[in-house]
């Protein structure tokens, strides 16, 4: 029989509900899963039926399977890794995205979704005060927008070198060497390997993990051929910032492409708080964050910006006789990112940003930070508890004493359920990572997370 409208109403009906529910159980449920992988894998073990099965089933049986083994990653007291929360905005706006199931590839084939991802692209640069005329791209996350950048500079270098990659790929070219600190973050190591590049050389760096000039400029000065410095805003484990202006600057007078991983510290440029630690961000030649992690929008959503829009195009346009271009001699979607089918994932942004405004952002970057210096006061007022980083964005790294001891603490934290803090290593000691993320965190949730920190310690 064929669908008809009504034929969507019941099954979305009940899934608007499921969600609710959930949403409406972020505040006092345990944060952790209730049931582990194999016990999941058993619930989903049912052969695929014979027949069709009503959707309204599908969805509410879904979500009875699920819900146990789900992370409360949107609580205000989840600070694993670096995740955030969902804005209302954007996520109502990510269900019409899939509602209206549009292909943003072509602004040809898809106007609306293109021109608001356009828009939102645009605010984003000016919010971070990145050059104006920068492509912008929407990808799947951090990993593909340090490849988005990356690539653009591997192509950029190699044609100053003389040699077409595009055209001759990599055997025979010039190495191509890239710099990076030792602190670099594995996403950008993977991208590496993923351009035929191989491991970067690492660079010295300082104890809160920022790149040391002075080793910088000795790297530099040893360096021959096609070069690219990959730098970084937001230091994993201490939130710290490179030293950009000067970096950039050395990085630029040796003829370096200057790549900056800003996953989740790239937003701090929406604040003037931060306008020293970020000085001479604007020179690099590409950025990469992630609008899921601080701009707090729905998975997945990474943001590729490459100052030299066409270094991004060289690297991404694709031809065949099927895709339909407009006559306005812009660049595509598909023409920023790796992918040429993707789901409209710069409208959750756009739907964010418009929600916030200019002051809303930058008191959701500043209201983040905020509160990782109240949890990070609270928790070095425990014995035993020692805070490893100047706490100057929105990381904390801690440790209790020893390794074991360490891991004791943490695991005792997980299982208490109230918190979600995720173990690391880091300097050569084993610690607590604690990534402030998440726009509906407030003081309860953190006078709660510091408690049970000091539970743990207890146990």
């Amino acid at each position: 029989m064929p669908l008809t409208p009504d034929d969507y109403r019941k099954p979305l009906a009940h899934a608007t509900a499921h969600a609710a529910d959930w949403l409406d159980s972020l505040p006092s449920r345990p944060i952790g899963p209730r049931e582990n992988i194999e016990q999941l894998e058993a619930a989903f073990a049912m052969e695929l039926p014979e027949g069709p099965t009503d959707a309204t089933d599908v969805v509410d049986e879904l979500a009875r399977l699920a819900q146990p083994g789900l992370m409360a990653i949107g609580s205000g007291r989840f600070f694993g890794w670096v995740m955030g929360g969902t804005l209302p905005a954007a996520l109502a706006s990510d269900w019409m995205v899939s509602a209206w199931d549009q292909n943003n590839g072509l602004r040809y084939a898809t106007p609306a979704a293109a021109a608001i991802e356009e828009r939102a692209g645009a605010w984003i640069l000016d919010l971070l005060g990145l050059p104006p005329s920068s492509s912008i791209g929407f990808t799947t996350g951090g990993t593909m927008a340090n490849f988005v950048g990356l690539a653009s500079g591997r192509g950029a270098v190699l044609e100053a070198a003389g040699w077409n990659v595009n055209r001759d790929g990599l055997t025979g070219a010039p190495k191509v060497t890239v710099l990076a600190g030792r602190e670099v973050h594995s996403s950008v190591e993977l991208v590496l390997r993923y351009l035929g590049l191989g491991e970067p050389t690492l660079v010295a760096s300082d104890d809160q993990g920022r790149i040391r000039l002075d080793a910088l400029a000795d790297a530099l000065d040893a360096v021959s051929g096609p070069l690219i410095v990959s730098l970084q805003a937001g230091n994993l484990h201490s939130g710290a910032f490179d030293p950009l202006a000067e970096a950039i600057r050395m990085a630029h007078a040796h003829g370096a492409w200057v790549h900056v991983d800003g996953a989740f510290g790239l937003w701090a440029a929406a604040s003037p708080r931060w306008n020293d630690a970020l000085d001479g961000l604007h020179a690099a030649d590409s950025w990469a964050t992630d609008a899921h992690k601080t701009l707090n929008v729905p998975y997945d959503c990474g943001v590729a910006i490459v100052a030299r829009a066409g270094a991004a195009t060289s690297a991404f346009t694709s031809h065949t006789s099927y895709f339909i271009r407009d006559d306005a001699g812009v660049a595509d979607p598909m023409d920023r990112v790796p992918e040429l089918s993707r789901r409209s994932r710069g409208i959750p942004v756009w739907a964010a940003l418009r929600s916030l405004g200019r002051s809303g952002a930058v008191a959701l970057v500043e209201g983040l930070a905020a509160n990782a210096r109240a949890l990070a006061e609270g928790l070095a007022s425990i014995p035993g508890v020692e805070v490893l980083n100047d706490v100057v964005f929105t990381q904390i790294t801690v440790a209790f004493g020893s390794d074991e001891r360490t891991r004791a603490v943490t695991r005792a934290l997980i299982d208490d359920g109230v918190v979600w803090m995720s173990g690391s290593r880091w300097a050569g000691r084993e610690v607590l990572r604690i990534s402030v993320s998440n726009w509906s965190t407030d003081a309860a949730d953190v006078a709660r997370s510091v408690d049970a920190v000091a539970r743990a310690v207890a146990r």
